[in-house]
């Protein structure tokens, strides 16, 4: 990719790379639609009516601006650093999800596509496209693996409650990279009228930039939220990262700020050393899947090997590519938190704050739970609070011992 030596944010390149990963691998079939949805949103991304509308949406659908908060308590209690919580939890739908469906919903009508399709992970996603069909009147299909499904039993209500129809996927694992696969399938097959909303920054070019661009309102807002409120940058930025939409979103406006420092975290499930996890860039290593060339669990034929996480949106066997090639130059940080971690995390954010975040952030808050305590008092810290925990209290309890 040529880039500039000074910059992080301008890439992929025209065939979608950043650095070595990324591009675009799918069938034959699929090829004249990717690039259908290359040139449109080439296109919108310059039309002053496409921003328009979009922000229009954002701000009385989605009701954004999302808050930064100040989380006092927490910052009592852990010592060090001064905490502030991005409160994407807040939004419509209850996470960072809507920001990048709504674009893509209004890019699918810009194009005249009659019917939508999805995967989700944790739900939030397809909650998210449930619900932008529903207020645009388009017929949307949703697949989820059988184990997500019964695992997230609220998002999957909300999403039929929506009029959206939930598929679940039967194959491997039967989580989300099954979900994915059968999603490709039905794309494949319909690709006349049927758009695909990808819920992270993974897939086949333009999806990965794409997402990204739509999710980087979080990281222009915390931009603007950190000057009003402390007069400079933050520090640091914390973010939970499985695909890594939330991640990118926060960290892309910072990415050419040397001063700021960005921590992902993935989920480390029962410990790296188990196996049984879903850290990419910790335990895997450069392959192909679902269109893109990036990090993955893989055994030693090159086989997917399933990822486990507590967390249904972190259980991905693979990572966004713009994240690989940041985790290769070294600008982010990747470390890692565990189940149980993230559990303690997730209760510590209950009592101290008065909010459930989703066992997603909660990784995150696993890892600030570490790091603000070895940071001075005037360092600002920002974690990307990217879903409410509503959804899991079901998976809370159960490792709880407590039956509902």
């Amino acid at each position: 990719m040529t880039q500039p030596l000074n910059t992080y944010r301008t890439g992929p390149d025209e065939r979608g790379h950043f650095g070595q990963f990324g591009g675009r691998y799918v069938a034959e079939t699929l090829m004249p639609l990717i690039l259908d949805v290359e040139r449109a949103y080439a296109e919108a991304r310059q039309d002053p009516s496409f921003k328009a509308e979009l922000s229009y949406y954002l701000t009385h659908y989605v009701g954004r601006p999302s808050p930064l908060y100040y989380a006092e308590r927490l910052t009592a209690e852990l010592g060090g650093a001064k905490i502030y919580l991005k409160r994407e939890e807040l939004n419509h739908t209850g996470a960072h999800k809507i920001n990048n469906c709504m674009g893509q919903i209004l890019l699918a009508k810009r194009m005249g596509k009659r019917r939508i399709i999805a995967e989700t992970g944790a739900g939030q996603h397809g909650v998210a496209t449930a619900t932008v069909c529903a207020l645009f009147g388009l017929p949307c299909v949703i697949y989820m693996g059988e184990t997500d499904i019964a695992r997230q039993q609220p998002n999957v209500f909300r999403m039929k409650l929506l009029g959206a129809e939930v598929r679940p996927a039967k194959s491997g694992a039967r989580t989300l990279k099954d979900a994915m696969n059968d999603a490709m399938r039905d794309w494949v097959t319909n690709v006349e009228d049927t758009f695909y909303i990808i819920g992270t920054v993974a897939g086949p070019h333009p999806y990965p930039a794409m997402v990204r661009d739509f999710q980087s309102i979080i990281g222009e807002e915390v931009r603007e939220q950190m000057q009003q409120a402390e007069g400079r940058l933050p520090d640091s930025l914390v973010a939970c990262v499985g695909g890594g939409s939330n991640a990118i979103g926060i960290f892309h406006p910072f990415l050419d700020e040397p001063s700021v420092r960005m921590v992902a975290v993935e989920a480390a499930g029962y410990g790296i050393e188990t196996g049984q996890h879903a850290a990419s860039l910790t335990g895997g290593r450069p392959g192909v899947l679902h269109g893109n060339r990036t990090y993955l669990l893989q055994d030693e034929d090159g086989q997917i090997v399933e990822g486990h996480s507590i967390s249904a949106g972190l259980d991905y066997p693979g990572i966004g590519p713009e994240h690989a090639w940041l985790h290769d130059v070294k600008r982010v940080e990747y470390v890692s938190a565990t189940d149980q971690e993230a559990l303690d995390a997730f209760k510590l954010l209950a009592r101290t704050e008065g909010i459930l975040p989703a066992l997603e952030p909660a990784h995150a808050l696993a890892h600030v739970t570490r790091l603000a305590p070895t940071l001075p008092r005037d360092h600002l810290m920002v974690m990307n609070l990217s879903g409410r925990g509503d959804k899991d209290i079901f998976t809370v309890a159960r490792h709880m011992g407590v039956s509902l």
